[in-house]
């Protein structure tokens, strides 16, 4: 029996936000149930009893949405109670909830500590830039509640880190977004390239993210990261940190790095399940945890089609030199497919570039960390 990760969607697509890149809005969009609706207490119930009876060494329950602070408070209190009821095991359980902060106030923050979470925060950078895309129904920018958000945060000591998704706004502006990242404390980043909607080509949207764009913003992001580094003023960024790590000889925790899909339990509101969070359509459903079992579900034919299906190797990355660590990228970037095969990333070039451009510093950095361990 395995470490378990599942990434629970408690409240399905239902958002307070109207955020104009959403790609779970269009996965919504493209099955025939839109919002399967906020999950029951009996399913959660049956959710948690299940999944520590399947897992072994660790468990973790990582909830997101559409926003998943829309399913309340109470639900996550009563998520506490069933995990201390079903833990019989005492294996390690891990709680986290990436969150656009809307919602968030002093009860929140007092949960989220005592409870040990691990918060994912949205921000896309400084007001101008944030509340461009990221906005309410009425079209007003969410950028200050967001900001308040923060501030309880740090009040109550919250552990959490930024979320950032990299799209054409952004992109221009890398200078400003990392200075106002820093300037805020913030020392734990994600950055997240932005998706074209479901069958659409690329870059046909005024959010879409271009590669030179894309290319140009990895660059003078890791030139700050890099600098701060040798400062021995550290910021955490995931992508470049599994970089670092890859010289080390680790494997990439993120799974849009390794290459090849794996199966991670996604589970709507209902109990439906499905191997990938970008890939929570009709068509991947791989059954739910009121009829089936977690270990069934990862042998059926459905989950095992979606893990093969992302194997084979573009001709163009089999000669690369930065095939070891690049590695492909992530399966939504190598649509549509052809021939019933992924094609070449749609950032191929941006990867190639930004290695060309930092690959003798990313090994400089993980010699130093390898002589200080």
């Amino acid at each position: 029996m395995p470490n378990v990760n599942l990434l629970i969607k408690p409240a399905s697509s239902l958002c307070n936000l109207r955020c104009k890149y959403c790609f779970y809005h269009d996965v919504a969009e493209n099955r025939a149930t839109k919002s399967y609706g906020i999950m029951t207490l009996e399913m959660l119930e049956r959710l948690v009893k299940q999944a520590l009876e399947y897992a072994s060494g660790s468990c973790t329950f990582a909830f997101q949405g559409g926003e998943p602070t829309l399913a309340g408070l109470d639900f996550f209190r009563q998520l506490i109670l069933f995990e201390k009821k079903y833990n019989i095991n005492n294996i390690q359980i891990n709680n986290s909830l990436q969150t656009n902060g809307i919602v968030i106030d002093e009860e929140w923050a007092k949960f989220f500590v005592e409870n040990k979470f691990l918060i994912g925060l949205s921000i896309d950078g400084p007001k101008e830039i944030h509340d461009a895309l990221r906005i309410y129904p009425n079209g007003n920018g969410s950028f200050g509640r967001v900001m308040e958000a923060v501030k309880i945060f740090d009040k109550y000591k919250v552990e959490y880190n930024i979320l950032c998704v990299i799209n054409n706004f952004v992109a221009r502006h890398p200078d400003k977004v990392y200075k106002f990242f820093k300037k805020c404390g913030f020392r734990f980043l994600q950055f997240i390239p932005c998706l074209d909607p479901l069958g659409q080509a690329s870059g046909s949207e005024d959010y879409s993210l271009t590669p030179e764009r894309y290319a140009s913003f990895l660059k003078r992001i890791f030139d700050f990261y890099f600098e701060d580094f040798m400062a021995n003023d550290i910021m955490s960024i995931r992508t470049f940190d599994n970089y670092v790590g890859m010289f080390l000889g680790m494997p990439p925790e993120s799974c849009g790095m390794s290459g090849v899909c794996s199966c991670y339990f996604v589970i709507e509101g209902d109990g439906s399940v499905f191997p990938c969070d970008f890939y929570v359509t009709d068509e991947w459903n791989i059954g739910n945890i009121q009829k089936n079992s977690f270990i069934d579900m990862l042998k059926s034919e459905k989950a095992q089609e979606f893990m093969q299906s992302s194997k084979p190797i573009d001709e163009k990355c089999k000669s690369c030199q930065y095939y070891k660590l690049c590695r492909g990228g992530c399966r939504r970037n190598r649509e549509p497919f052809a021939d019933g095969m992924p094609v070449l990333n749609h950032f191929c070039s941006s990867y190639y570039e930004f290695f060309d451009y930092a690959l003798p510093r990313l090994q400089q950095m993980a010699q130093i960390v390898s002589n200080r361990k």
